[in-house]
């Protein structure tokens, strides 16, 4: 049990004024009326009904005459744990949470029991922005207390079965890093996030055209493990007339492990022709931003269009002239 859990507490030969629905409190206890808190935070059922029936006989409320209380679990509340290492987003990270149309016993009536799917290790590690590809994930330090497990976790990534416990509030979790880069980590999976937000522009007239060229929000959220290429293909880089032909994608990015930054320029044309070189055509990362330059031709025909232009509001201006004099 933990903070945030409703219990259903029923007194034999109560009328009302002790059973009923309770949540433990914030400090991990639970008030029952005329008596003071009791801590059950940590408690199994089992455990709860004893601390619980104890305060009931030393209040003298009941009597210790045989089994007199039950305690059911109806829903186990999101926690708090803290995640550190590699991981995209360390901190603390709430895990299991429900919004309250999705609460046990708010649809199909009275329930008891509750499985929390989301309050587990994997919960918790896609919280934190899901493991980093240098994460060792068949060695994930789980701490409770003075106490602590390892976990093997790796299986998930592919589909397989794996000790993914739940946690408790005030649970913490730690993932090393292996220091390289390890491929199996970089697709969308129980560990990782589904997707990742990159900054993306492909303007080519920016003064004169942001409204049609601007790429929309359902564009730059990509899938993880989306490669330089699939972006650029993505954003209309790829492509078109003969005189696009020499677009240049630069990618600017930030290393996981270091979080040292780092510039990537690539001819598109040679990641089109070199697309099963994996080392030449990078991964994308969480945060990363990617612009599209134009062909020097397309540059000088933008220069050609505004030297036009303005040849043309300079005829205006001397026709305007004539006529007034």
């Amino acid at each position: 049990m933990g903070p945030g859990d409703r219990l259903r507490i029923m007194l034999t030969g109560d009328e009302g004024s002790v059973s009923g629905t309770y949540v433990v409190a914030r400090d991990g206890s639970i008030s029952l009326p005329g008596l003071p808190a009791v801590p059950v935070a940590g408690l199994d059922e089992a455990g709860a009904r004893e601390a619980l029936a104890h305060a009931l006989v030393a209040a003298r409320i009941a009597r210790a005459d045989g089994a007199f209380l039950d305690i059911r679990f109806i829903e186990h509340a999101g926690v708090s744990v803290g995640v550190a290492g590699a991981v995209f987003d360390p901190g603390q990270v709430m895990v299991g949470a429900r919004a309250a149309e999705e609460r046990v016993g708010q649809k199909e009536g009275p329930a008891f029991g509750d499985v929390n799917p989301g309050r587990t290790v994997s919960g918790a590690l896609r919280a934190a922005g899901g493991l980093r590809p240098d994460a060792d994930a068949q060695v994930i330090y789980v701490a409770r207390g003075d106490r602590w497990a390892r976990l093997d976790l790796l299986a998930m990534m592919a589909g397989g079965r794996a000790d993914d416990i739940a946690l408790q509030a005030g649970d913490r979790i730690y993932v090393p890093s292996t220091g390289c880069f390890d491929p199996r980590l970089m697709h969308p999976g129980a560990l990782t996030t589904p997707g990742i937000r990159v900054y993306m522009s492909n303007l080519t007239r920016p003064a004169a055209s942001n409204a049609s060229s601007a790429i929309g929000k359902d564009t730059t959220s990509l899938p993880y493990g989306t490669r330089m290429l699939q972006a650029l293909v993505t954003m209309n880089c790829v492509g078109g007339s003969a005189i696009n032909s020499g677009r240049r994608g630069v990618l600017i990015s930030r290393n996981p492990m270091t979080g040292q930054s780092m510039v990537i320029q690539r001819a598109v044309e040679d990641l089109v022709r070199d697309a099963d070189r994996d080392a030449w055509d990078p991964y994308l990362m969480p945060g990363d931003a990617l612009a599209c330059y134009d062909s020097r031709m397309s540059n000088f025909q933008d220069v050609v269009s505004m030297v036009g232009s303005a040849a043309g509001i300079a005829t205006t201006a001397i026709v305007v002239r004539q006529a007034t004099n």
